[in-house]
């Protein structure tokens, strides 16, 4: 399940930067100034369930379909406005079909699709120009998520904190590591016993290997209010989403 999970993600990172390198600028959003360049100010904010790292993705489900925005109410129950023009890349992700690996996008690329294919009840994520404060994005590219994906995010967020954390290390004090990223972009900490596993890639490491600043992902379990790490893998060049899902029985 870890696994689905980690892919479902690594989906959604890969989209983002691929769409983030592009020449597109977002929509500016109502009371928002136009963005800055290509992908719009680079230290917009996130909201709602987000990319795990800068934060600026936006995961719900349509409540409201207009012809320049779209309402998402998210997992957490907040409300946002996704604004849209002629600039954003709206696109369908490749559907997982029953029986397929964790190769699940099987080298199919997103498919382009227009504004109106994306009706109320469906599941979207959205990435550019995030204002938590007002509720609203100017979307560089919104891309339609098929049900079983949507499914298995929606549940990856569900157990955020419980069974596994995603984010960037922002501090290290003995076993203790403090990471930030997650829903909310909060910072949540682990600890690492005897048993907890470390590796970069595949490559086996040790917890003095991890380093302020690097993105990881950790799987374990609350024990008496703390999260103990039973695997935390560091994800290689910060920002760079890897294609290597974590796996619960240690380094290969």
């Amino acid at each position: 399940m870890q696994t689905r999970h980690f892919t479902a993600i690594v989906f959604v990172l890969s989209l983002s930067a691929g769409v983030f390198a592009q020449d597109a600028s977002p929509a500016p959003a109502s009371g928002q100034n136009p963005a800055q360049g290509p992908g719009g100010d680079r230290q917009g904010r996130r909201g709602g369930w987000g990319s795990m790292g800068e934060g600026r993705v936006v995961l719900g489900t349509v409540t409201e379909a207009a012809a320049d925005h779209y309402i998402v109410k998210t997992e957490s129950g907040e409300v946002y406005t996704v604004h849209f023009s002629v600039n954003t890349r709206i696109v369908k992700s490749p559907e997982r079909r029953r029986g397929q690996g964790q190769g699940e996008g099987s080298g199919t690329p997103p498919q382009a699709i227009k504004p109106g294919d994306i009706k109320v009840g469906d599941a979207i994520t959205a990435g550019g120009e995030v204002d938590p404060a007002a509720k609203s994005v100017g979307a560089v590219f919104i891309a339609l998520i098929d049900p079983e994906r949507a499914k298995q995010m929606r549940e990856m967020e569900a157990n955020f904190g419980k069974t596994w954390l995603m984010g960037k290390v922002t501090a290290i004090d003995g076993v203790k590591v403090t990471v930030q990223g997650g829903p909310g972009n909060a910072a949540h900490s682990f600890v690492a016993d005897e048993n907890t596993t470390f590796r970069k890639r595949r490559e086996p490491i040790t917890l003095g290997d991890v380093q302020v600043g690097d993105p990881v992902h950790v799987e374990g379990a609350v024990k008496e209010q703390t999260f103990v790490a039973t695997t935390v893998v560091v994800m290689g060049m910060q920002g760079a989403p890897q294609g290597v899902a974590p796996s619960t029985s240690g380094p290969n």
